[in-house]
């Protein structure tokens, strides 16, 4: 069942809660509406249950081609996963499971030995055999919410929605689930969308991540796009940690007599004088883009050593460049932070394996400019 929703606009009194938002699902996807709180992403979810309408005078919604605008909620039959399980606290695990299908219409409701069976077969596909007698209390924080999701698959929904479905979790148990929900989906393959604020899960479960920022929509793309060709600074820095060096400064032919005692990046190849980049623009590198080398090596920026973080799989470096003062976080191997054999107070010198930073082209459209290490030349002037 594929989700197209065309133009949605949505206020509370004088607060823009979405703002023309458009958005497409395709059939069987895992999609993810990422984005910091106030963003729209779980307004979006909320219209698209039919938990909330949209403003009226435009906008649509489809489902699968079928305009579902004005079904009520119990019509759409879209199942959902609050962050906080929503469960009975005195039904049991089964009840719960089976209450969707119990309430239904008399002419639509199943027999009581039927809502049971079906009961139990979800519990068997969550991985929860053996527990429907219990109360959701006598349960841990991820086995109720499998037991909420399984109640959301009772109805045989044609869309599951989740709502932060891991937040209230703690961290060992949000990976576990993660895991065990992106297993779950490739089995099921049910049109889900879920709302997250962790960039790390949205990259991780999703097949298509949505940023949303300002009750908009800044990117779509699957999690490597996103990761890899961010569209904005936004996205760039909401979706993953990175570095963003405000002493940035790409000379065109037009500069050529400027002078400036900022750090100069000296791009070398053909197709720069064309986008209208201004001497603050930002540059943005990622921590795993740092290369550390030895003290005045040549064609590195001196930087000193703040501090190491060395307790897990990969060493964190946090760094001072001399010059400027600017802070930054490299990240390097385990085997390389031991051959630099380096402390707290050390003089170092750094060099960027890659660079991104976002310019204005000829028709004045923000793009994202990258350089290669093999392409760039970074040098104090």
């Amino acid at each position: 069942m594929s989700i197209q929703a065309n133009n949605i606009s949505k206020h509370f009194g004088a607060t823009c809660a979405l703002n023309d938002v458009s958005l497409k699902v395709k059939k069987g996807h895992l999609t993810a509406l990422v984005g910091p709180s106030g963003s729209g992403k779980t307004t979006l979810l909320r219209i698209l249950a039919g938990l909330e309408n949209p403003d009226p005078g435009g906008g649509e919604l489809l489902f699968h081609g079928e305009d579902v605008s004005g079904l009520p909620v119990q019509k759409r039959r879209v199942g959902m996963v609050f962050q906080h399980y929503a469960l009975f606290r005195h039904l049991t695990v089964e009840q719960n499971i089976g209450f969707g299908l119990s309430v239904r219409d008399r002419s639509e409701r199943p027999s009581r030995k039927a809502i049971r069976d079906k009961a139990r077969e979800l519990l068997s596909l969550v991985q929860l055999e053996g527990l429907g007698s219990r109360l959701p209390q006598q349960l841990s924080g991820g086995q109720r919410q499998r037991v909420a999701l399984a109640r959301a698959l009772a109805i045989e929904p044609r869309i599951l929605l989740l709502d932060e479905p891991f937040g209230a979790l703690d961290a060992k148990v949000r990976k576990d689930l993660r895991r065990w929900l992106r297993q779950f989906h490739e089995e099921v393959r049910l049109t889900t969308v879920f709302v997250t604020h962790d960039q790390e899960e949205a990259l991780e479960l999703a097949d298509e991540v949505v940023v949303m920022s300002n009750a908009s929509v800044a990117q779509v793309g699957t999690p490597q796009e996103v990761f890899d060709r961010p569209s904005s600074p936004f996205v760039i820095e909401f979706m993953g940690n990175v570095n963003r060096l405000e002493s940035g400064y790409w000379p065109r032919e037009s500069d050529a007599d400027a002078s400036s005692p900022q750090p100069h990046l000296h791009p070398d190849t053909d197709g720069i004088h064309s986008r209208e980049v201004k001497p603050r623009d930002p540059l943005y590198v990622r921590p795993h883009d740092i290369e550390i080398r030895p003290a005045d090596e040549d064609g590195t920026l001196p930087a000193r050593v703040l501090h190491i973080f060395s307790a897990g799989s990969v060493g964190r470096v946090t760094l001072e460049r001399i010059r400027t003062h600017e802070i930054l976080e490299a990240e390097v191997s385990r085997s390389e932070l031991d051959e630099l054999n380096i402390g707290a107070g050390d003089a170092v010198g750094i060099r960027f394996r890659h660079i991104r930073l976002f310019a204005r082209n000829a028709e004045g459209q923000q793009e994202i400019v990258e350089k290669e290490k093999t392409a760039v030349r970074f040098t104090e002037e």
